[in-house]
């Protein structure tokens, strides 16, 4: 089992930042991606961001890119969401999950561990 631990939401205005959090722990080394995904009130979930567990690569949705950066600490086995020129239609649960498939796809069947998610609200 792989546990995951999300923070770091909250209520901010457009046009301003946020970054969530997400530890991890327990038997990681089966471990070869990390997402996040967001799911708001009525819609399905959906990919935001992926990493590989080293770090290494990274995957963006498109409607995110060039404003939110996934990142690890490797210290902490601590994974970051940094969400900077925040968009109303950002608002939405975030959730981080962790992925044993060796190829990553962004769909949310290919993940196998999910944190218990953390809300962000962007506000006009």
């Amino acid at each position: 089992q792989v546990q995951l631990v999300e923070s770091g939401g909250g209520l901010v205005q457009a046009g301003g930042s946020l970054r969530l959090s997400c530890a991890a722990s327990g038997r990681t080394f089966s471990t070869y991606f990390i997402g996040w995904f967001r799911q708001a009130p009525g819609k399905e979930r959906e990919s935001v961001a992926g990493i590989t567990w080293s770090g290494g690569r990274t995957y963006y949705a498109d409607s995110v890119k060039g404003r939110f950066t996934i990142s690890r600490d490797n210290a902490k086995i601590t994974f970051y969401l940094q969400m900077n020129s925040l968009k109303p239609e950002d608002t939405a649960v975030y959730y981080c999950a962790a992925s044993r498939s060796m190829r990553y796809s962004g769909g949310p069947n290919d993940f196998d561990y999910w944190g218990q998610g953390t809300q962000v609200t962007v506000s006009s």
